[in-house]
């Protein structure tokens, strides 16, 4: 006897209202997906507005900057009119006039100069000052142009202009990568005291390695301790590492000023014993030993954690088997512990990395000079300069090189070995 209604149709299995089974078990699915996807809708809309909106509008603002050809209409055309390598005559210096009246009308000369200064610095000025006088300004406009700054005849001030002209470009991240073009519009690199970008590029990806390796030696021990020790005794030391998640990410650094500075405790104890004159005192803070120092014990727990969520499952027989069977310590540890580790380091080593190479408060506090990363600068050019573009760029090229060390990851460990807990 089947638990179907009576059966209509011979070989249709119905449910107890009478509905074909396969739609109503369609529709089960449907509902049990609706639901679904309203219990997660609130987290996807605050992503949506909290990290792919904002990410979007960086990428966005990295190549887009209407500035220039928003408020130069016929400079704008003139150069849509005539080719790259076409001379600039007394058209395009009428039109230049034409523009600065506008400028000056408008009162947008400084939001064009800076824009234009963004590529060649220096030239704000030259923008403002041509518009306060271009009331003045008659045919022929080059000799009047010239007759207020002889710049107008820079070549490479039309390549710029030329370049700005569109609103879409690609100069911002030539410049976050110490590239210009020429007069000739070729790629070159900008002149030696200019070239910043690319050094804090290297420095940040070196210092967040050297980082996340001195808290993969300071952690690796760590977290073996607490995956050994019995429940009890592991569970007292597990909130002495999860400590300083309780205390203020300020409090912290500033901590460690009071420690390292050169009249602090670490310098006062190394002269009380001896070790040091007083006139002598070690300068390890405001370098890069201050942001390796204050950075490492800020994210040490961030490896901490991967390691013994891994360490933890470890049968520890394996390890005596291999001793019985005549390995040493450090054979049995390399051969057989230290493998079955690897999930657990590459997490940690991810984490703590792509941690490391986008902090702003810490380097910012203790870093000084030497010790600042390219956050730093991406936060300079939001605050002071509001070069915008440029940090989106820069910004942009941080983003992409955190998702190749992501990508290479997957390559080389496999993402589904990552394991954080």
């Amino acid at each position: 006897m089947s638990t179907a209604s009576e059966i209509e149709t011979p070989g249709l299995l119905t449910t107890a209202d009478g509905k074909p089974l396969k739609a109503a078990l369609a529709a089960a699915q449907a509902k049990a997906k609706r639901r679904a996807f309203l219990l997660v809708l609130p987290l996807l809309a605050f992503i949506l507005v909290s990290f792919v909106f904002p990410i979007g509008q960086l990428l966005k603002r990295s190549v887009y900057n209407p500035a220039f050809s928003e408020n130069m209409p016929a400079l704008v055309q003139w150069f849509k009119d005539t080719p790259d390598d076409a001379p600039i005559d007394e058209t395009a210096y009428a039109a230049l006039a034409s523009d600065l009246k506008l400028l000056r009308a408008n009162k947008t000369a400084g939001i064009v100069g800076t824009r234009v200064n963004y590529d060649l610095p220096g030239t704000r000025s030259l923008f403002t000052k041509s518009a306060r006088k271009s009331k003045k300004l008659e045919p022929p406009y080059r000799e009047a142009l010239l007759a207020i700054d002889k710049d107008w005849a820079d070549p490479l001030l039309w390549r710029v202009m030329r370049t700005a002209s569109s609103p879409v470009t690609a100069s911002f991240y030539l410049a976050a990568l110490d590239r210009t073009r020429d007069e000739n519009g070729d790629i070159v690199l900008v002149k030696e005291e200019r070239r910043v970008y690319v050094k804090l590029f290297k420095r940040t990806l070196f210092l967040s390695a050297l980082i996340t390796f001195t808290s993969l030696i300071l952690g690796f021990p760590v977290a073996h301790l607490l995956a050994t020790l019995p429940l009890r005794y592991s569970n007292l030391l597990m909130i002495f590492v999860l400590l300083p998640f309780w205390t203020s990410l300020l409090v912290r650094t500033t901590s460690w000023i009071v420690l390292l500075q050169s009249q602090g405790v670490v310098n006062d104890l190394l002269v009380a014993s001896g070790i040091l004159d007083d006139e002598n005192r070690i300068q390890m803070i405001y370098n890069q030993t201050g942001t390796i120092v204050a950075m490492t014990h800020i994210l040490l727990p961030f490896m901490i954690l991967p390691l013994y969520s891994v360490m933890r499952p470890i049968d520890p027989s394996y390890v005596r088997a291999a001793r019985s069977l005549g390995a040493s310590s450090w054979t049995a540890f390399r051969r057989i512990y230290l493998p079955q580790t690897v999930p657990g380091i590459g997490a940690g080593a991810l984490l703590v990395f792509i941690l490391a190479v986008g902090y702003y408060i810490t380097p910012a506090l203790v870093g000084g000079s030497t010790g600042q990363l390219i956050s730093n600068l991406i936060a300079f050019h939001m605050q002071k300069s509001l070069n915008w573009s440029l940090a989106a760029a820069l910004a942009a090229l941080l983003l992409g090189g955190v998702l190749i060390l992501y990508w290479l990851y997957d390559r080389l460990v496999g993402i589904d070995n990552l394991k954080l807990g």
